[in-house]
């Protein structure tokens, strides 16, 4: 399906907060870049034929202060949209409302640098129980998709994604992604055996270690 490590190791992510009116909230940024063009990975991540195909299939209007629906997955309402540059996005789910911002800019070479903010009011205790992987594995595997996608220009299947993420190559990409994530969160600051033990439950509670 993917070189795993090849693909862990394109992927920068960084965590940090952000002051919003309703107080502060933690940030998980993830980026990477492809070898396409700014208007071609825009169109990836906008138009619904391309998203379904490397994503989720999603419905709703997509242009600004329009809704959203992703199949069985989060809504919301574009708050900002800036064609080819990027779009801010609320993300409503399981009763509560975060924010995405997807930032596209060009890079030498004819490619293209997609970065993803993912901000939210993420409690205490949540975060020490499993750290920034609980949100950043999740975008960890959509970059994948888009990574597949813009290379082979192939549909995900469904069944066979669900078959690869229990394989041993899945387990191998959710483990690695948790450990990326818990070293940004201890280059942000966390306490190193906390960032390490909250990674460990979010690999268990994803890989299903232990059951």
């Amino acid at each position: 399906m993917i070189e795993v490590t090849q693909q862990i190791s394109a992927v920068q992510r960084e965590v940090g907060t952000r002051a919003l009116p309703a107080g502060q909230a933690r940030t998980m940024t993830i980026s990477q870049s492809y070898d396409t063009t700014i208007d071609d990975l825009w169109d990836a991540c906008t138009a619904p034929d391309r998203i379904r195909l490397w994503f989720l299939p999603v419905s709703g209007d997509l242009r600004l202060g329009g809704r959203f629906q992703i199949e069985g997955n989060a809504s919301g309402t574009i708050e900002r949209c800036d064609p080819p540059k990027g779009f801010t996005a609320t993300w409503e789910y399981g009763g509560s409302v975060s924010w995405i911002e997807i930032s596209l800019s060009p890079e030498t070479g004819g490619r293209t640098r997609l970065e993803l903010a993912h901000i939210g009011h993420i409690d205490d205790e949540s975060w020490a129980e499993f750290g920034p992987g609980a949100i950043g594995i999740g975008w960890d595997m959509a970059l994948m998709g888009l990574t597949i996608h813009l290379s082979s220009g192939d549909a995900a299947d469904p069944q066979r994604v669900a078959a690869w993420q229990v394989s041993s190559d899945g387990r191998q990409f959710t483990t690695l992604s948790s450990e990326r994530w818990r070293d940004a969160s201890i280059a942000a600051g966390t306490e190193e055996t906390s960032a390490r033990m909250a990674a460990d439950r979010c690999t268990a509670a994803y890989t299903g270690a232990g059951q």
